[in-house]
């Protein structure tokens, strides 16, 4: 099993409960020199990072996912941890601002300026830790579960109104995420089905739609219409 590698200055963030938390998470074998001290138990920390390489991988070895949750705000995640996220003001001159922990870092004419800036700074590893919670693995936020649930209705040409996702004025059910758990639920259905991901539960809706959807698996690609080409896709993409 491998752990993310712990910097000096993000075990700094932590209380002394966490330190001992991670201690045990890791495995660490390093004797603590006073349980009292903070910098005594992130030495052991750093200790058995250096002693056993092999067991941590560096966070920025994980690629930044950027979301665009508006025109004006987008978040990056590594994996499922928030890293960075840039908001739109009303400055004149440099209304793009990189923002972690809910702190301004960076400020910049244009969006991709900050864009370059975050995985720069990512890439080399001065980029501010963005401190998750207790166990640090938080949920996505409300805004990026939306922007992903949108990211993959797009490839169906669905619309997300206030009381679910349609097409063509028909809607075809809901999909959300709760409970750690993607989840679907068709227009006609009472009960959610839970899904393995996002792109599972909105393809469950394109499928629903298709009376036909099993004789698509067995045409060849060069056979199918416009109209029924994206979702065959999407199932190959699923099924393979």
């Amino acid at each position: 099993m491998t752990h993310t590698i712990y910097s000096q200055q993000r075990l700094q963030h932590k209380s002394i409960a966490r330190l001992k938390q991670i201690y045990s998470e890791i495995a660490c074998t390093v004797e603590v020199a006073d349980k009292r001290c903070k910098d005594a138990w992130i030495n052991a920390i750093i200790a058995h990072q250096s002693a056993h390489p092999e067991q941590f991988v560096s966070p920025a070895s994980i690629p930044l996912t950027p979301i665009e949750i508006s025109f004006y705000d987008h978040e990056y995640y590594a994996g499922d941890k928030l890293i960075a996220a840039i908001h739109y003001d009303n400055d004149l001159t440099r209304p793009w601002v990189v923002m972690v922990n809910d702190k301004e870092i960076h400020r910049a004419s244009t969006n991709i300026l900050c864009h370059h800036y975050i995985c720069s700074h990512y890439k080399d590893g001065t980029l501010p830790v963005q401190e998750q919670n207790a166990t640090d693995t938080p949920c996505p936020t409300e805004n990026a579960i939306m922007a992903e649930i949108f990211n993959e209705c797009q490839k169906y040409g669905f619309e997300i109104v206030g009381d679910g996702i349609y097409n063509n004025d028909v809607k075809l059910g809901e999909v959300g995420f709760s409970g750690g758990t993607w989840w679907v639920v068709g227009a006609t259905e009472q009960e959610r089905v839970a899904c393995q991901s996002v792109l599972v539960a909105v393809w469950q809706l394109a499928v629903a739609q298709t009376p036909r959807h099993t004789e698509l698996l067995n045409r060849r690609f060069e056979m199918l219409t416009p109209n029924n080409s994206s979702i065959y896709g999407s199932i190959n993409e699923f099924l393979n």
